[in-house]
C-alpha cells in the first residue's frame, strides 16, 4: 500500500482545511500520515480522537508556528526527517511557511519519491513586495532564501490564487515555470454548506443589514477596518450589526486584548471567540466581510458564499478572485476603512442587493470552488491515479 504524508504547523487546520483532500486520498488505497505539532487538548480538545478515528497515524512533533529560532527550528527540521525515515513514505505535501521550508528540506534527506509544497497563502514577510530590491528587509532576504533552497527540492509547487504564483515566479523562488501548479483554493463542501434564508425584521420583512468577519485576530486580516467601519455605520444606522468570529494569535501582528475589549464594551462589535462550526453564525448573518491584505484563497468567504451570502473583501492577492465586482459583492482597497464603509453602506440602503448577489455567490461556488473539483485538480498534480 503507498503511503501519503501530510505536514502541517497549525493542528487545527488539519480537518477544517484538509479534511476532504486527506480523505479523498484515503478513498484511493493510500495510507495516510500526518506531520504535525504537539497537539494542545486545551485547543483542540478531541482532535487527536477524531483523526485516529479516521484512519489517519498521527505524528507529532516539536514546531513553532511563528519566528525564527535557529535551535528550535533545527530540531523541527530533525524531528520531520526522522519521522519521514520512519514512516517512509510515496508522497510528501506540506504547507505554511514552516513544514513546506523544514518539511521539504527532510523529505529531500529522506529521498522521499513525490515531494509538493502547497502555497496557502503569505504572512507579514511578504506584504507589499513586488520585486527584489534594497527595500528587502535580512529578514524577508531570508525567508526568501529559505524558500528557494527548499522549494528546489520539490517536484511541484501549488499555488492558491495566480497573484502568489507570479510573485514567486517574479522573486525566483521556484527554479523552474514546469513545477509550478494552480487550483482554485482549498474548495469548500457545497453539501455542507447550503443556502438559507436571510435574517428579516419580524414585522417589515425586510433583510436586516448584519455583517459578519470570521479572522484570527490579526492586523493584515483587516480586523481594525472593519471596527472603524463599523464605529461609524452604527451611529447613521443603529438597526445595523456588526459581529466578529476569531481568537487572539500568538502571531506578532496580532490585535491587542485592550482593542477587541473596547470594540465590544462599546457595543459596536458582538464578538463570538472561536466557534468550531461557523455555519449557525454565517445563517445568521446577511453579508460576509473579509478586509484581508492577503490570503491564498479565503475559505470563510467561500463557506459564506456557498450559503448564499454577499461578500465585501479587497483587491488583494486571493481575496479578488472571489468576487465578481457589483455581481456576488464589492472589493476594496487594501487598508482602507472609508471604501469599507461605502461598500457597507450600499447593502444597508439597498438590502435587496443582499438577495441578489448571495445567490450569484452560490453559483460561483459550484461553478469554481466546489471541493470534488477543487480536489480533484490537487490529486492530478500529485499523479495520485
Amino acid at each position: 500500500m503507498s503511503k501519503f504524508c501530510l505536514i502541517a504547523s497549525f493542528p487545527t487546520s488539519v480537518l477544517k482545511f484538509r479534511g476532504e483532500l486527506l480523505r479523498s486520498i484515503a478513498m484511493k488505497g493510500l495510507e495516510v500520515h500526518i506531520i504535525l505539532p504537539f497537539i494542545d487538548e486545551s485547543v483542540d480538545p478531541g482532535l487527536r480522537e477524531k483523526l485516529n478515528a479516521l484512519g489517519y497515524q498521527l505524528h507529532e512533533v516539536s514546531m513553532q508556528r511563528t519566528g525564527l529560532n535557529p535551535v528550535e527550528d533545527f530540531k523541527t527540521l530533525w524531528q520531520i526527517y526522522k519521522k519521514l525515515q520512519q514512516i517512509n513514505p510515496d508522497y510528501v505535501l506540506a504547507y505554511t511557511i514552516k513544514p513546506v521550508v523544514y518539511g521539504m528540506f527532510a523529505a529531500r534527506f529522506a529521498k522521499v519519491p513525490r515531494r509538493y509544497a502547497l502555497i496557502t497563502g503569505l504572512g507579514y514577510a511578504f506584504q507589499g513586495v513586488k520585486k527584489l530590491d534594497s527595500s528587502i528587509s535580512k529578514f524577508q532576504k531570508i525567508i526568501f532564501n529559505l524558500y528557494r533552497l527548499a522549494l528546489n527540492g520539490t517536484h511541484k509547487v501549488i499555488f492558491q490564487n495566480p497573484d502568489d504564483l507570479q510573485l514567486f515566479k517574479l522573486l525566483g523562488l521556484v527554479n523552474s515555470d514546469n513545477k509550478m501548479s494552480l487550483v482554485n483554493g482549498s474548495g469548500v463542501d457545497t453539501t455542507n454548506y447550503i443556502p438559507v434564508d436571510f435574517p428579516k425584521d419580524e414585522i417589515t420583512n425586510k433583510i436586516i443589514p448584519k455583517f459578519l468577519l470570521i479572522a484570527r485576530l490579526l492586523g493584515d486580516k483587516g480586523v481594525r477596518e472593519f471596527a472603524t467601519a463599523a464605529q461609524s455605520l452604527q451611529k447613521k444606522y443603529p438597526h445595523a450589526q456588526f459581529s466578529l468570529v476569531g481568537w487572539i494569535d500568538s502571531n506578532p501582528d496580532a490585535i491587542k486584548q485592550e482593542e477587541l475589549n473596547e470594540w465590544v464594551s462599546s457595543g459596536v462589535i458582538n464578538f463570538f471567540g472561536k466557534l468550531e462550526d461557523v455555519r449557525p453564525v454565517i445563517e445568521a448573518h446577511s453579508v460576509y466581510v473579509l478586509p484581508s491584505y492577503r490570503e491564498g484563497t479565503p475559505r470563510t468567504v467561500l463557506e459564506a458564499m456557498s450559503m448564499g451570502r454577499p461578500i465585501i473583501t479587497t483587491d488583494a492577492p486571493g481575496c479578488k478572485e472571489t468576487v465578481v465586482e457589483g455581481e456576488n459583492g464589492f472589493l476594496v482597497k487594501v487598508k482602507s476603512a472609508s471604501e469599507l464603509e461605502e461598500s457597507m453602506e450600499k447593502f444597508i440602503l439597498q438590502p435587496e442587493l443582499i438577495s441578489q448577489m448571495g445567490e450569484k455567490s452560490r453559483e460561483i461556488v459550484e461553478l469554481k470552488y466546489d471541493v470534488d473539483k477543487v480536489n480533484e485538480s490537487m490529486l492530478k498534480v500529485m499523479d495520485i491515479k
